[in-house]
């Protein structure tokens, strides 16, 4: 996904039912006109862009982007992680965090409370793949005290953020 170069942290923003509309909108369908789109939520396109802009400036749209088929690369293997690390400092939080950004085959990851640090979700060509970013981790010496490692073998649902 590209990012809006104005888009900046997350602004507090009321959004109206118009606001939500052009959300639900441009979710559909990002390629759409600022004509068609004005024309869909009933507004001038002035107060379309308008609206729009401001959306973007205050983060609440984050980017454009397309969604494209990972079956387009070949097989693939889409692996979660349950994490948890030694220590649970400040430095330790930012360390391991710094590194998993750095990692490509890491789609997401989530700092999580329960007993547990983060949830890590992988894209790898296949479990070997998996074992040597693992390893890559370990030896990276970020702090990973132990990791459980779940195989997904279906996708049930997926979807964008409800508007």
């Amino acid at each position: 996904m590209t990012h809006h170069p104005r888009t900046r942290r997350m602004q507090q923003i009321k959004l109206d039912d118009r606001d939500l509309k052009l959300l639900s909108v441009i979710q559909a369908d990002g390629r759409i006109t600022k004509a068609e789109l004005a024309k869909r939520i009933n507004l001038s396109p002035t107060a379309c862009w308008e609206r729009l802009r401001r959306l973007e400036d205050h983060g609440v749209i984050q980017g454009y982007g397309a969604r494209v088929s990972a079956d387009a690369f070949g097989p693939r293997l889409t692996i979660i992680m349950q994490a948890e690390l030694d220590s649970h400092q400040s430095s330790d939080f930012m360390r391991f965090e710094a590194a998993v950004a750095k990692m490509r085959e890491i789609e997401e990851c989530w700092a999580v409370g329960g007993g547990v640090d983060y949830f890590l979700k992988f894209a790898c060509r296949d479990i070997d793949a998996y074992q040597r970013l693992v390893d890559r981790l370990l030896d990276a010496d970020i702090g990973l005290k132990r990791y459980y490692t779940y195989i997904v073998t279906k996708t049930v649902k997926t979807v964008p953020v409800p508007v």
